[in-house]
């Protein structure tokens, strides 16, 4: 039985650039919350990143009511402290918006090649929560704030900051508001050696 070399010009592929090509970085949420099953469902596709030696380096904090208002009062001290109360209630007011709220670390590693590897891949298992969710209608906004680098963060989050750091904390909800978006050109960021 003959096989035929795959075509790479089916709808399904298309589809797929779409979603990867269509996801954006959403800064405004409704406020209908996410299935949490579907956001499970998302973070499992997440662990199928690629990790050199399988490390498996990431864990994931899906935070709660009570756990987020800790982290809003966090960042309003942390404003508060740098710019005043009022730009303090402005930030805590904002951040009050984002429904959902995951936080992503990488476990520390004493090999510097493995923890830049691992960094890599907990950077691809978040491109994977979020691409997962953008294809079912959900937005997300990965942020690296200075509050993700407090050390009263880790123990709010529950981890030991002794043993991993922050990737990042997802927000994460139905999109309010899509931004349009370009990249460059192929010809602008391809070499093609010989």
């Amino acid at each position: 039985m003959k096989t035929k070399a795959p075509s790479y010009e089916t709808q399904e592929l298309r589809e797929f650039a779409e979603v990867l090509q269509g996801r954006r970085t959403i800064e405004l949420f409704l406020q209908t919350p996410v299935p949490n099953a579907l956001v499970k469902e998302a973070i499992e596709a997440a662990t199928w990143a690629p990790n050199h030696r399988v490390t498996e380096p990431w864990r994931f904090y899906l935070l709660g009511k009570h756990t987020i208002e800790r982290c809003l009062q966090l960042c309003y001290d942390l404003v508060s402290a740098k710019k005043g109360e009022k730009a303090g209630e402005f930030k805590r007011e904002r951040w009050s918006e984002k429904p959902g709220w995951l936080v992503v670390t990488c476990n520390k590693s004493p090999d510097e090649l493995q923890q830049r590897e691992d960094y890599a891949a907990c950077a691809a298992a978040v491109q994977n929560f979020m691409l997962y969710l953008w294809k079912a209608g959900v937005g997300c906004k990965w942020t690296t704030g200075a509050i993700t680098r407090d050390e009263r963060f880790s123990e709010i989050a529950g981890f030991d900051s002794d043993t991993a750091f922050v990737v990042g904390l997802i927000w994460f909800g139905y999109p309010k508001l899509t931004p349009t978006q370009s990249r460059k050109s192929l010809t602008e960021v391809l070499t093609e050696l010989d």
